[in-house]
């Protein structure tokens, strides 16, 4: 079938779903940093303190390279094997990238990383309507990671998909835009994120994952954060022209929102919790607003205190829509699964452990490649 995706809650007919082979270890590198900056600060150093600012400690930092236990990656391998089978139980055609059988090393002409396979395909990739978007990543070692994607892509473009893919980035350090990170009063923040100049620095670029974006037909929600945030949010304002409406939640969160902000169907919304209700744009607020339960420490596994989290405990907001009444979301959620039932909808549990060890939950590992909706205006 042709590509076709306008929403997030249409019926599903089409996906692609990652793979997590070969997920072995992160670079705490800049861009890694950077990136998980929010949730995983405390991980790349440990700061101390005595009773004032001016008492504070060194500051430590770990290795430059962390590894990640095999349990974790074989119990994930299980996860995501389960989540495939359910899809196709449901009578969704099922994609799966090229696995990465073995860690790959790569450099560019200005730094050098380790390639991650394509786990949570979401972030580098988005459809709007027939057309495939590539998005500029913003962490090294997943500049090639839609590589792997490539020969699904070209049978979607031979049966008529356009596709495109955003300006990539050069990525030197000062490619970045850390001022997100700096503003948020963290400590010992110049000793942690310390940038070096490069012959090759060109200033900010676009660095934007397509998971800052949540489609609503005619409408997208882009989250900005930084100035390679809002020269991406440009660009797509300027490549789709008048055919998408673009809005701009600044500084909404540090990058993904599709943990916070969870369109279910034409007037429900899942939303973390009410603060965030006052950025969204008129039309939706009026929408019927679903607040989730708070998510309890007890539904996640416990690590080790050189296990590195990687996303917050809200993660299991990432559910995906099968169509606007069934809904695949973590049976290690109970609480959630009861919220959605009392709404109307059909949770369909998968059970996902180490959601926060691999920085993703069912809508990060998919990408919904068809489904039956068209272009319609939800905001009128």
């Amino acid at each position: 079938m042709i590509v076709n995706s306008f929403d997030e809650w249409s019926s599903l007919k089409e996906v692609i779903v990652g793979s997590p082979i070969s997920y072995e270890a992160q670079d705490l590198e800049l861009s890694f940093k950077l990136f998980f900056h929010d949730v995983a600060y405390s991980s790349f150093c440990y700061p101390s303190y005595g009773k004032s600012a001016q008492e504070k400690t060194i500051t430590i930092e770990k290795d430059s390279c962390i590894k990640i236990n095999k349990k974790y990656l074989e119990e994930l391998a299980e996860d995501v094997d389960e989540l495939v089978k359910t899809l196709e139980h449901l009578e969704v055609k099922v994609h799966r990238p090229i696995s990465l059988n073995h860690a790959l090393e790569f450099k560019t002409p200005y730094w050098d990383s380790t390639c991650i396979p394509a786990l949570n395909i979401r972030d580098q990739a988005i459809i709007f309507g027939n057309e495939i978007l590539e998005t500029p990543p913003q962490v090294r070692a997943r500049y090639f990671e839609n590589d792997l994607l490539k020969p699904i892509f070209y049978n979607y473009f031979y049966q008529g998909a356009r596709w495109t893919t955003m300006p990539r980035p050069i990525m030197t350090d000062y490619s970045f835009d850390t001022s997100y990170v700096s503003g948020q009063n963290t400590p010992a923040i110049e000793e942690v994120y310390t940038q070096k100049e490069s012959e090759f620095d060109i200033g900010y670029e676009m660095m934007f994952d397509a998971a800052q974006c949540t489609r609503f037909g005619k409408d997208i929600l882009v989250n900005v954060a930084t100035k390679n945030h809002l020269l991406s949010f440009k660009w797509l304002e300027r490549h789709f022209e008048n055919k998408f409406r673009f809005h701009m939640l600044y500084q909404f969160a540090d990058n993904h929102i599709d943990s916070i902000i969870i369109p279910l169907k034409p007037g429900k919304l899942l939303l973390r919790n009410p603060k965030f209700l006052e950025y969204l744009p008129a039309p939706l607020q009026k929408w019927d607003i679903i607040y989730p339960p708070e998510p309890t420490d007890n539904i996640f596994p416990q690590y080790e205190s050189n296990d590195m989290i990687l996303t917050t405990k809200y993660i299991d907001l990432n559910v995906l829509s099968i169509d606007e009444d069934k809904v695949i979301v973590n049976s290690l959620f109970p609480e959630l699964i009861k919220t959605l039932e009392k709404h109307g909808f059909t949770p369909i549990p998968v059970r996902h452990r180490h959601r926060r060890i691999f920085g993703g939950g069912f809508h990060c590992f998919t990408l919904d490649t068809v489904r039956e909706g068209s272009l319609e205006d939800y905001f009128i």
